[in-house]
């Protein structure tokens, strides 16, 4: 068996490879740590592109110039930003351990944050005001008991918990903000002083390059930031369907624990953080309510181990690989299966199964859903 990616610090050249890499057609994030797995680094892993995504079916396959990766990374540091890459010392440990980890994070702020244990705090944008103070005094509370709170800067509930950190200017501002657009973008624009506070007390984190604007399709992929960069999440208000309850759920996939404010039945805006108390969520009243389930901040573990990432199988043989691809594609249709029954069901090792749906979703064939499914996409 392979070893686990090393933790390390890259090279200029490295890290233009990542770039180059994660923004490649077809290479969502899972598919990028398989990839580095697999061949060990960014370059490597560009090099075996092409051929990758021919087996699979496609055969051309575009991957930005080395210029364009330039131009991203100068944006980043015209920003006052770094760009950290998940194999590197400085990236969130906890967020690392996701599948879907982002391959990179343009980070503005005190990195030294990532090592501290981590509560998020999220909830309903038009928000009570009760339930606005209740978050601002919760965030306060956690900041003084050693956590960071980690929130998106939303208006409502996001915004009060950051204000709660933040409020007495000669405590620590531990507070983390996950934004849904590039690392220049302010938003929402009434945030614009929060934001420039967090930034230079806190700490700001972006998956999107500078420049891009926090459309609503980047809002989920933010919200499995928020929930990946913390041991728990709690809940204050949020309406039966809200971004709140799908960071909940992804902090449920994801192995963390879920917390909610009760709030009353008449009130819409609380009918999905009760639910979330129908369904199992510990309820919260008090910062105590939170600290006895996650434990002291000395029970966390602040260093990372030495490489991350599950360890990459074996190559699998050539011949192995053309035998496999017919009878897997037979088994694949356009609705979801688990990878695991797919595995069960078919005569061939895993790494086969894995190394062939690789090439098929490289070529845009396979589609990846939550649950570590997945799906043929019809060709037309």
């Amino acid at each position: 068996m392979g070893e686990p990616v090393a933790i390390r610090t890259l090279t200029d050249e490295e890290r233009l490879d990542w770039i180059r890499l994660a923004r490649a057609q077809n290479v969502g994030t899972v598919i990028f740590h398989q990839l580095i797995r697999r061949f060990g680094t960014a370059g490597a892993a560009l090099e075996a592109l092409p051929e990758l995504a021919r087996r699979g079916g496609r055969e051309r396959l575009k991957i930005p110039l080395r210029a364009e990766a330039e131009k991203l990374l100068e944006a980043v540091r015209r920003a006052g930003a770094r760009l950290v890459a998940a194999c590197e010392p400085d990236y969130p440990r906890l967020l690392a351990e996701i599948e879907d980890a982002p391959p990179l994070l343009s980070v503005k702020g005190d990195v030294a944050l990532f090592g501290l244990p981590a509560v998020a705090i999220v909830g309903a944008r038009n928000a009570s005001l009760n339930g606005r103070n209740f978050a601002r005094a919760l965030a306060r509370d956690l900041g003084q008991a050693g956590y960071v709170v980690v929130s998106g800067l939303a208006r409502g509930i996001d915004g009060a918990a950051h204000e709660g950190v933040l409020a007495e200017p000669t405590a620590p501002a531990r507070t983390i903000a996950a934004i849904a657009g590039g690392i220049d973008v302010v938003y929402p624009p009434e945030h614009g002083k929060l934001q420039a506070e967090i930034a230079a007390r806190g700490a700001l984190v972006a998956e999107m390059p500078p420049g891009t604007q926090p459309l609503a399709r980047y809002f989920p992929r933010r919200n499995r930031v928020i929930s990946g960069l913390s041991l728990g999440i709690v809940v204050v208000e949020a309406a039966a369907r809200s971004g709140s309850l799908i960071t909940a759920r992804l902090a449920a996939d994801q192995g963390r624990e879920v917390f909610a404010v009760p709030g009353s039945p008449l009130d819409p805006r609380c009918k999905g953080s009760n639910g979330l108390l129908r369904d199992g969520a510990v309820l919260v009243e008090e910062v105590a309510d939170v600290i006895a389930v996650l434990g002291s901040r000395s029970s966390f573990q602040e260093e990372r181990p030495a490489g991350f990432g599950a360890p990459a199988g074996p190559e699998p043989a050539a011949d192995e690989l053309e035998k496999g691809r017919a009878p897997l594609l037979e088994l694949l249709g356009p609705s979801p299966v688990p990878v695991d029954e797919l595995i069960r069901r078919c005569q061939f090792s895993p790494a086969v199964v894995m190394a062939v749906l690789l090439e098929l979703e490289l070529a845009g064939r396979l589609e990846r859903h939550a649950g570590n499914r997945v799906s043929l996409v019809l060709q037309p």
